[in-house]
Protein backbone atom coordinates (compact mmCIF):
# COMPACT_ATOMS: atom_id res chain seq x y z
CA UNK A 1 0.00 0.00 0.00
CA UNK A 2 1.59 3.54 -0.80
CA UNK A 3 2.54 5.83 2.20
CA UNK A 4 0.19 8.93 3.05
CA UNK A 5 3.09 11.45 1.78
CA UNK A 6 3.11 8.96 -1.60
CA UNK A 7 -0.95 9.76 -1.71
CA UNK A 8 -0.73 13.08 -1.08
CA UNK A 9 2.10 13.85 -3.84
CA UNK A 10 -0.16 12.01 -5.77
CA UNK A 11 -3.44 14.13 -5.11
CA UNK A 12 -1.47 17.32 -5.42
CA UNK A 13 -0.37 16.75 -8.68
CA UNK A 14 -4.04 16.15 -9.88
CA UNK A 15 -6.06 19.18 -11.27
CA UNK A 16 -8.67 19.93 -9.16
CA UNK A 17 -11.37 18.52 -12.05
CA UNK A 18 -9.51 15.15 -11.64
CA UNK A 19 -10.54 15.14 -8.26
CA UNK A 20 -14.11 15.90 -8.56
CA UNK A 21 -14.28 13.47 -11.40
CA UNK A 22 -12.61 10.12 -9.23
CA UNK A 23 -15.32 11.69 -6.34
CA UNK A 24 -18.21 11.22 -8.34
CA UNK A 25 -16.67 7.28 -9.21
CA UNK A 26 -15.83 7.05 -5.17
CA UNK A 27 -19.28 7.83 -4.26
CA UNK A 28 -21.41 4.76 -6.14
CA UNK A 29 -18.97 2.44 -5.24
CA UNK A 30 -18.91 3.17 -1.38
CA UNK A 31 -22.69 2.81 -1.95
CA UNK A 32 -22.91 -0.37 -3.09
CA UNK A 33 -19.83 -1.58 -1.48
CA UNK A 34 -21.05 -0.31 2.45
CA UNK A 35 -17.91 1.41 2.14
CA UNK A 36 -15.78 -1.76 1.34
CA UNK A 37 -14.45 -0.08 -1.71
CA UNK A 38 -13.13 3.26 -1.73
CA UNK A 39 -13.82 3.62 1.86
CA UNK A 40 -10.28 4.18 2.86
CA UNK A 41 -7.38 6.37 1.31
CA UNK A 42 -4.09 4.51 2.72
CA UNK A 43 -5.09 3.95 6.54
CA UNK A 44 -7.34 6.77 6.79
CA UNK A 45 -10.91 6.20 6.54
CA UNK A 46 -13.34 7.66 4.06
CA UNK A 47 -17.32 8.83 4.67
CA UNK A 48 -19.63 10.19 2.01
CA UNK A 49 -20.96 13.99 3.41
CA UNK A 50 -24.27 15.45 1.90
CA UNK A 51 -24.06 18.67 1.58
CA UNK A 52 -26.84 21.17 0.48
CA UNK A 53 -25.17 23.25 -2.37
CA UNK A 54 -25.40 27.02 -1.56
CA UNK A 55 -26.33 28.04 -4.98
CA UNK A 56 -28.38 25.54 -6.39
CA UNK A 57 -29.93 23.82 -3.36
CA UNK A 58 -29.52 20.76 -4.64
CA UNK A 59 -28.13 17.57 -2.20
CA UNK A 60 -24.42 17.49 -3.10
CA UNK A 61 -22.54 14.34 -1.87
CA UNK A 62 -18.45 13.89 -1.64
CA UNK A 63 -16.03 11.29 -0.14
CA UNK A 64 -13.88 12.73 2.74
CA UNK A 65 -11.45 11.75 4.92
CA UNK A 66 -11.73 11.85 8.27
CA UNK A 67 -11.35 11.19 11.76
CA UNK A 68 -13.89 9.99 14.51
CA UNK A 69 -13.30 11.99 17.94
CA UNK A 70 -15.67 10.67 20.61
CA UNK A 71 -19.08 10.99 18.99
CA UNK A 72 -18.27 13.93 17.30
CA UNK A 73 -16.44 13.37 12.93
CA UNK A 74 -13.82 15.89 11.94
CA UNK A 75 -13.08 16.83 8.32
CA UNK A 76 -10.42 19.19 6.72
CA UNK A 77 -11.55 21.02 3.42
CA UNK A 78 -8.38 21.07 1.92
CA UNK A 79 -9.25 19.91 -1.67
CA UNK A 80 -5.30 18.15 -2.34
CA UNK A 81 -4.21 22.14 -1.46
CA UNK A 82 -5.77 23.45 -4.40
CA UNK A 83 -6.26 27.19 -4.64
CA UNK A 84 -9.83 27.17 -4.01
CA UNK A 85 -11.87 25.51 -0.87
CA UNK A 86 -13.40 22.34 -1.81
CA UNK A 87 -17.61 23.02 -2.82
CA UNK A 88 -18.31 20.95 0.01
CA UNK A 89 -16.62 23.22 2.88
CA UNK A 90 -18.67 26.52 0.89
CA UNK A 91 -21.55 24.24 1.22
CA UNK A 92 -21.23 23.54 4.93
CA UNK A 93 -20.51 27.18 5.83
CA UNK A 94 -23.83 28.36 3.77
CA UNK A 95 -25.52 25.83 5.50
CA UNK A 96 -23.92 23.17 8.41
CA UNK A 97 -27.14 20.73 8.20
CA UNK A 98 -25.96 17.64 6.42
CA UNK A 99 -26.26 13.78 6.66
CA UNK A 100 -22.70 11.42 6.60
CA UNK A 101 -22.55 8.29 5.53
CA UNK A 102 -20.26 6.05 7.52
CA UNK A 103 -19.84 2.46 5.66
CA UNK A 104 -24.44 1.52 5.72
CA UNK A 105 -24.68 3.96 8.61
CA UNK A 106 -26.49 7.20 7.81
CA UNK A 107 -26.48 10.29 10.36
CA UNK A 108 -27.39 13.42 10.27
CA UNK A 109 -24.69 15.99 11.78
CA UNK A 110 -23.87 19.97 11.89
CA UNK A 111 -20.98 21.10 11.04
CA UNK A 112 -18.76 24.08 12.67
CA UNK A 113 -15.62 25.35 11.46
CA UNK A 114 -12.81 24.55 14.48
CA UNK A 115 -10.62 27.88 15.67
CA UNK A 116 -7.47 28.19 17.99
CA UNK A 117 -6.05 25.44 19.75
CA UNK A 118 -9.36 22.95 19.17
CA UNK A 119 -7.97 23.36 15.18
CA UNK A 120 -4.39 23.03 15.60
CA UNK A 121 -5.09 19.61 18.21
CA UNK A 122 -7.75 18.63 15.53
CA UNK A 123 -5.47 19.17 12.72
CA UNK A 124 -2.51 17.17 14.45
CA UNK A 125 -4.88 14.26 15.19
CA UNK A 126 -5.52 14.10 11.40
CA UNK A 127 -2.22 14.37 10.24
CA UNK A 128 -1.19 11.69 12.70
CA UNK A 129 -3.84 9.41 10.54
CA UNK A 130 -2.94 11.01 7.30
CA UNK A 131 0.02 12.76 6.87
CA UNK A 132 -0.80 14.69 3.20
CA UNK A 133 -2.40 17.72 5.41
CA UNK A 134 0.66 19.42 6.28
CA UNK A 135 1.64 19.26 2.60
CA UNK A 136 -1.81 20.60 1.18
CA UNK A 137 -1.34 23.61 3.76
CA UNK A 138 2.16 24.11 2.21
CA UNK A 139 0.91 24.30 -1.16
CA UNK A 140 -2.10 26.72 -0.54
CA UNK A 141 -2.43 30.49 0.72
CA UNK A 142 -6.08 30.13 1.54
CA UNK A 143 -6.63 28.88 5.19
CA UNK A 144 -7.80 25.48 5.27
CA UNK A 145 -11.37 24.75 7.31
CA UNK A 146 -10.92 22.40 10.20
CA UNK A 147 -14.92 20.72 10.57
CA UNK A 148 -16.00 19.31 13.44
CA UNK A 149 -19.39 17.76 12.26
CA UNK A 150 -21.68 17.16 15.65
CA UNK A 151 -24.79 14.54 15.79
CA UNK A 152 -28.06 16.45 15.13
Amino acid sequence: MPSDHTLSRFSMALPASWLRASGRLNVPLYRLSGGRLGGKVGRAPVLLLTTTGRRSGQKRTAPVLYLRHGERLVVIGSNAGNSHAPAWSLNLEANPDAEVEVGRAHSLVRARVTEGEERAELWRLMNQQYAGFDAYDAKTARDIAVFVLEPR
